[in-house]
Order: structure tokens, then C-alpha cells, then sequence
């Protein structure tokens, strides 16, 4: 926003909740804003008003375009090949191309922000539902999980003459 010269102030009121992003409560906008966004260059462009979502959270993108907006631009996503096309003013294709290197590297760099974004507010929550005098409940099974042949195999004749023709099977299959 700082880059864009735009302040809180420029914003208006909004009651838009994004669930999923912090663990155990939703995360709210500050503020909505719409704001002309043009694709292509002057011999070739597409331009309409588009209304944002601001958010306080750190992320790898600046802005995130929904189906809304592509549909008021009448545009096709490609994912698989970072490509966007839409109709330009002149009648003709307009493509966006995206960039595989600075994708991965936007990538990478949600990872390590996914890694730390709402542990302490998860951490929170979980403590004020944990009951710290009693030690957690040891819910592991008695069994152990190891095999043990003479128990859990018995032999089956393989051969109809030859009874050293074997094979061990499960003692609890049933007789065809």
C-alpha cells in the first residue's frame, strides 16, 4: 500500500472474514479498496475496476485475483503454464505471461512463512483447552507389533502328494 501512495484512511469499511488462515478463528480485512488494474501495453490493453480485499498478513503474494476478476476481465487462467488470456481493446488475444523461476521462488519463500504464520495463535488456543495437572492420556496400543509365527500363522499343504511343500498363512483366514 505504502508503494501505491495509498493509506488506511483511502480504505472503506468491510466485514470480509478469511477462514483457514489463522488457526481456530477467522482473520478480518482492514479494508476494501477499488483500484484500476491494467493489463497489456498502450497498443494492446485491458483495463477495468477492481475491488480489494486489504489484509495485515505476511505473504508471498501482493494481490491475489479471484473468479470474480476474471470474469470482469473475461479472462482464462492457465496454471499449469503461468499463462492468462484475455480479450484486449483492439479485438485481439492479450496474454500475460507468468515467470516458472520468480513462482518457485515465491514458493519458496510461503514456506517458510506458512512454517511460522499462526503458530503461536494455534499454541494459544491449544493451551486454553489443555489441563496442564494431568498428564495426557496414553491412548497406545497394549498389542505389540511384532509377528510371531507360532501365534499368528499356521502351515498349509501346497503339494497333494508332498508334505514338505508348505506355506505359512494367516491363522485367521477362513476355509474357502
Amino acid at each position: 500500500m505504502k508503494a501505491m501512495g495509498l493509506t488506511v484512511d483511502m480504505l472503506r469499511e468491510s466485514d470480509t472474514g478469511f477462514h483457514g488462515i489463522i488457526p481456530t478463528r477467522p482473520a478480518y480485512s482492514l479494508g476494501k479498496i477499488s483500484l484500476d488494474v491494467v493489463f497489456g501495453k498502450a497498443s494492446n490493453f485491458r483495463k477495468e475496476k477492481i475491488e480489494f480485499e486489504v489484509v495485515d498478513w505476511e505473504s508471498q503474494y501482493h494481490a491475489i485475483l479471484g473468479r470474480l476478476t476474471f470474469a470482469k476481465f473475461m479472462a482464462v487462467p492457465h496454471y499449469a503454464y503461468l499463462k492468462l488470456k484475455m480479450r484486449g481493446n483492439n479485438g485481439t488475444t492479450l496474454t500475460v505471461h507468468g515467470s516458472f523461476s520468480r513462482s518457485d521462488n515465491y514458493d519458496r519463500d510461503f514456506q517458510k512463512i506458512a512454517s511460522k504464520f499462526g503458530a503461536r495463535e494455534e499454541l494459544n488456543a491449544v493451551d486454553a483447552v489443555t489441563d496442564h495437572a494431568q498428564p495426557p492420556a496414553d491412548n497406545r496400543n497394549v498389542r505389540s507389533d511384532e509377528f510371531d509365527a507360532a501365534k499368528e500363522a499356521k502351515k498349509q499343504q501346497v503339494h497333494p502328494s508332498d508334505r514338505k511343500k508348505t506355506v505359512n498363512t494367516s491363522a485367521d483366514l477362513t476355509v474357502a
